[in-house]
């Protein structure tokens, strides 16, 4: 049966041309909306966005593929809605979409930490609950906040938003253009410093701008156990929000009480408002321990019940590149590989170290690192400081690859040294090399240092498995 959301168009071409101030060349009906020929669907309007390559390059393609028609700034042959400029009308898009689903309760997520891990979390609650929407993947700057926002259905009842940034004044237009019922603030660490001549505190005010852009009487989620929280907290009083906490202090809306990790999965126990809960998820990353308060706090904003909320916390899986595990075959066994490969900070990192040296595992602990990147000035001193947290844990081999993992290669013991290389590329085989049967294996380090082609490298060893060479 076909999802109630989706019996009419999401788009004609003559909305789109009122909500742009365009003007529509041959009519047409879309079902969807895309900026990339490579995953366009049948029936999606194409949006010829500038860029590196210009969209208008594409637009015979994208009909070739399929399309419904195109947004475009110039003339072409074919069904067209033609504008002035298409990044500004795929954000009027955006914008009428959410004034056309007046009825939906909309979450932002934003935070240096875990972002898109939760924005999926919250998004498996709310479709428990009704019609509902959200971002895909990472779609969270200045391109994929309003092209989720174009993509919402009319009949949608809840959506959630992941808003992210790199430098100041970034969030506060997409909070602005989202107008969230509630937004989240997962944490506020060292990443993206080197954008901020003051650091931290930069980075804490740029998160503070997603409140900027709440309806009145909106709720703010924030983590009372990060640093910033009174930072956060006074701006969020500035803009007439609720303040909603999580954490593990004895004060906070959602508290924090205890997790562990009992086998493949982990068992949290929390007061919710003062009601005791226990409940089992299949993350294990002892990071998910807030974020799970984190999401039913956004979940309850939303107004989403909390059986919903934990149903959909239980049944959640990793992501890949964020704590997704997988058994691989090596003769004589298999080797677990932990793939965090996607995204790393201090934060993140401290985290994924800890959470490894927590599990059972009958052979070696072992973590393959790749530079942390937009740290600034302190990098390398991130860099160096994870030695601690890794004897902490008792990892047992620390293979590092990239310029800035060098300082922590040579603060580590001789005895914890696997193996370092310039780039992942010449690491992987070290670690490929080294590992055994038993052996539990974490890759984790910032997307652009290419952690992923160590963890891809690491899954191509299981013959079953020939896909896994893709993933990662």
């Amino acid at each position: 049966m076909a999802d109630p959301l989706w019996t009419e168009p999401l788009w004609t071409s003559g909305e789109i041309a009122a909500a742009t101030g365009g003007k529509e060349v041959h009519g047409f009906a879309a079902t969807g909306v895309s900026i990339d020929t490579r995953t366009l669907e049948p029936g999606d309007l194409f949006v010829a966005l500038a860029g590196a390559r210009d969209g208008h390059e594409f637009i015979a393609q994208a009909m070739a593929k399929g399309a419904a028609g195109a947004l475009v700034s110039r003339d072409v042959a074919g069904p067209a809605v033609t504008v002035a400029d298409t990044q500004a009308a795929l954000e009027a898009l955006g914008i009428a979409a959410r004034e056309r689903a007046g009825q939906a309760r909309r979450g932002a997520v934003t935070g240096s930490v875990g972002k898109t891990s939760i924005t999926q979390a919250i998004i498996a609650g709310l479709r428990l609950a009704g019609p509902a929407h959200s971002s895909v993947k990472s779609y969270n700057n200045h391109i994929g906040v309003p092209l989720t926002l174009a993509r919402m259905p009319r009949g949608t009842q809840r959506a959630v938003f992941e808003i992210g940034m790199n430098h100041a004044d970034e969030i506060r237009p997409l909070a602005k253009m989202v107008r969230p019922h509630a937004a989240v603030v997962t944490t506020v660490g060292p990443v993206h410093t080197e954008n901020f001549p003051d650091g931290e505190t930069g980075v804490a005010r740029a998160k503070a701008e997603v409140f900027e852009g709440l309806e009145p009487g909106g709720v703010a989620v924030l983590n009372a156990d990060n640093p910033w929280f009174d930072l956060l907290a006074g701006r969020a009083a500035q803009a007439g929000a609720k303040v909603l906490t999580f954490g593990t202090g004895a004060d906070c809306d959602a508290r924090l009480i205890d997790f562990q990790v009992p086998g493949p999965h982990a068992v949290i126990q929390a007061r919710l408002h003062g009601k005791a809960l226990e409940f089992p998820i299949l993350q294990t990353g002892m990071h998910w321990g807030l974020n799970s308060m984190a999401v039913l706090l956004m979940l309850e904003a939303l107004d989403v019940g909390l059986d919903a909320g934990l149903a959909a916390l239980g049944s959640f899986e990793p992501l890949e590149g964020r704590g997704a595990e997988k058994s691989i075959a090596v003769k004589g066994g298999a080797v677990t590989l932990i793939d965090e490969s996607y995204n790393a900070n201090p934060i993140s990192m401290a985290s994924a170290i800890a959470t490894l040296g927590a599990r059972a595992t009958e052979g070696r602990r072992i973590v393959a690192l790749t530079d942390m990147l937009e740290l600034g000035p302190q990098a390398t001193d991130f860099h160096a400081g994870l030695a601690a947290p890794l004897q902490a844990a008792s990892i047992d081999l620390v293979f590092c690859a990239g310029p800035l993992m060098k300082s922590l290669w040579d603060a580590l013991p001789p005895t914890r040294r696997g193996g370092y290389a310039q780039t992942a590329e010449a690491l992987a085989p070290e670690l490929v090399g080294a590992v055994k049967p038993g052996d539990l294996v974490m890759v984790k380090g910032s997307n652009g240092s290419k952690a992923g082609l160590i963890a891809r490298a690491l899954a191509a060893l299981d013959p079953r498995s020939p896909g896994m060479a893709e993933a990662g």
